[in-house]
């Protein structure tokens, strides 16, 4: 059987979740596909597990690497594979069984599309428990400029990795798929998404994203502004329109905390605090 997937699962601390997202790959109805786990130097028993489903079932294999980030093991992951088209998948989330079945044919069938994509169902600990419902649209990369709103989960050509270079590997800290769906459409290739709800994101209090956009979001969000300016200054007006709404919204949020009751109790507690200390400086 030929393979036309490459399904390319990182992991790293995610040894507990990884049964199910395999399994999800095994569920597939479409049937031409690899499935490649790349352990990412987890210090967990990501090993032992990724063993048994490649005993399994021969279409799964195994890669071990030092830690190099999310970029670095789907790189890793795709650099071996051999299909002619790419499906990332983080090792906690899970793909409804016509997933490949319903998305393939669209890029079969149409050479202008680089990526398909579906709409997402966001679910804690399993997806009876559905919280949010995400129906992304967009075709170019006009769409994709100010907020990734297509899942790192999503059906694309290898040869639109091999044109980008991969995933920008100095991306450590998340937003490395947003930057790499930046990097093919800007070259004119089009996206498109399958109005189905076929993709499962699992939504936990600690994940990469959480983190990212606690952390992370405005240094990414420089690096991909710098990175792909060109088509950022072709967009000047609306760039600066979006980049003094997130200052107006930040300014907005800082004022409402100042007028809350829990800040001004704060103040006057710390107020003896900061008598204390002006007086401890001039001594």
């Amino acid at each position: 059987m030929s393979v036309q997937v490459s399904i390319i699962v990182p992991c790293y601390k995610q040894a507990h979740f990884l049964k199910d997202s395999l399994q999800s790959v095994l569920d597939q109805n479409y049937t031409e596909w690899e499935c490649i786990i790349v352990n990412d130097g987890s210090p967990d028993n990501t090993e032992s597990i990724a063993q048994k489903w490649c005993a399994i079932d021969s279409r799964f294999k195994y890669l071990k690497k030092e830690n190099g980030g999310l970029s670095s093991a789907r790189n890793a992951g795709i650099g071996i594979s051999k299909g002619e088209y790419i499906l990332p998948l983080d090792a906690d989330d899970l793909l409804h069984e016509d997933y490949l079945t319903l998305l393939v044919p669209e890029l079969q069938q149409n050479p202008s599309l680089a990526i398909v994509s579906c709409y997402s169902n966001f679910f804690i600990e399993n997806i009876s428990n559905i919280i949010h419902k995400q129906k992304p649209i967009g075709t170019t990369y006009h769409a994709l400029l100010y907020e990734n709103n297509m899942m790192a989960t999503s059906l694309y050509r290898k040869k639109c990795w091999e044109e980008v270079g991969g995933y920008d590997e100095n991306m450590k800290q998340g937003f490395e798929d947003w930057e790499f769906w930046i990097a093919i459409t800007k070259k004119g290739w089009e996206y498109k998404f399958v109005e189905t709800f076929l993709f499962y994101y699992r939504k936990s209090k600690q994940s990469m994203l959480i983190e990212t956009l606690n952390n992370h979001v405005e240094s990414n969000m420089e690096y991909v502004f710098k990175k792909h300016s060109e088509i950022y200054i072709k967009q000047f007006d609306t760039t600066m329109e979006y980049l003094f709404y997130l200052i107006k919204k930040h300014h907005t949020s800082e004022n409402k905390i100042k007028k809350s009751l829990e800040y001004k109790i704060a103040k006057i507690i710390a107020k003896p605090y900061r008598i204390v200390q002006r007086l401890m400086i001039k001594k």
